[in-house]
């Protein structure tokens, strides 16, 4: 099969992605192999990439947005068939017995392996997972419209959680990506005031087309005090800029796997009066499942820039330069 690899890790500009030809995988037991139909582009397939997150695996392929037809089955599989559409996320195994996976929070189980990290994801023609960690796709989500909620829309549907923004609250979102024009439609179909501010001229105008109440540059000031905001963008130095614009008594949450050094806050201006300030990490099996049922239901649709297959590493370098709004799918070719 052809995949892309990341030999080397480095900046972008030193195209650490390089394509190979690569025997196709055999599932494994438990496991199922589908055919990659679509596969999102993440900014963590960019921090792999570029090296911020260390490789765990020798040339790995990065993807953990995927959608594909199962195609072949390992052994002791029962929960998908041959032929069926399946969707593929990051967190790819939990231990099963810690004592977060046994209260309901595998995303922080220490043994967690993940998509395209610990094992080889969706730049590629196939991909094997473990069927346990597979999703069932709605019929309302096509592969486009599905691959970036898979991640971008999953976890920023935990950020959003994690923010615990109020009924018809006032949600502030900097950065304004793949995930934050996802979570940006949920919270507007659930009668949310959203403003967004992003450096990105063309991310603040997806982002008024979308409904948000304002939108304005990263290191500005929403119109109104918020109650809850997400921080998508990897910038540590958005961190006191939101929790300045943050009432009393609301959450910030950051959304994100990297996120440069935060400078030192200031109690009074952004802390005080119950300020709080949250991380989110991964996602459980059970927040993917509510999310996606949500999706559809509230018929969330990203805003996708579908790319052939074989343009993975030009795809990469227009993230990281902030040449894409919205989501961008690779496709087979």
């Amino acid at each position: 099969m052809r995949a892309w690899v990341v030999e080397r890790p480095g900046p972008i500009e030193t195209s650490p992605l390089r394509s190979v030809e690569r025997p196709d995988p055999e599932p494994g037991p438990g496991e199922v192999r589908l055919r990659v139909r679509a596969c999102g582009v993440c900014r963590t397939d960019l921090h792999l990439a570029e090296g911020d997150l260390l490789p765990r695996r020798r040339s790995a392929v990065p993807g953990h947005e995927i959608v594909g037809s199962v195609d072949a089955v390992g052994a002791a599989t029962a929960r998908f068939a041959v032929g069926e559409r399946i969707g593929v996320a990051w967190l790819r195994g939990t231990c099963g017995h810690c004592r977060f996976c046994r209260t309901g929070r595998e995303n922080l189980c220490s043994d967690a392996t993940f998509t395209g990290w610990d094992a080889d994801g969706g730049y590629a023609e196939y991909a094997v997972v473990p069927e346990s960690y597979a999703y069932a796709l709605p019929p309302a989500l096509d592969d486009l419209t599905a691959a970036p909620l898979l991640c971008a829309g999953i976890v920023g549907y935990r950020a959003l959680k994690r923010a615990e923004l109020p009924p018809a609250g006032r949600l502030g979102i900097y950065g304004f990506g793949a995930s934050a024009h996802v979570v940006a439609q949920v919270a507007i179909a659930q009668g949310a005031t959203v403003h967004v501010l992003t450096r990105s001229a063309a991310a603040r105008e997806l982002a008024l087309e979308l409904g948000a109440a304002s939108a304005g540059p990263a290191d500005g000031t929403p119109p109104e005090p918020l109650d809850a905001a997400v921080t998508f963008a990897p910038v540590g130095e958005l961190v006191p800029v939101a929790m300045r614009a943050l009432d009393a008594g609301g959450t910030l949450a950051v959304a994100g796997i990297h996120l440069t050094d935060i400078p030192a806050l200031n109690y009074h201006a952004e802390l005080f009066r119950e300020k709080q300030l949250r991380s989110v990490t991964a996602n459980t099996r059970a927040d993917g499942e509510e999310f996606l049922r949500l999706a559809a239901a509230l018929g969330v649709r990203p805003k996708v820039d579908p790319r052939p297959l074989s343009t993975a590493d030009k795809t990469l370098a227009d993230l990281a330069a902030d040449r894409i709004t919205g989501a961008a799918v690779l496709v087979p070719d």
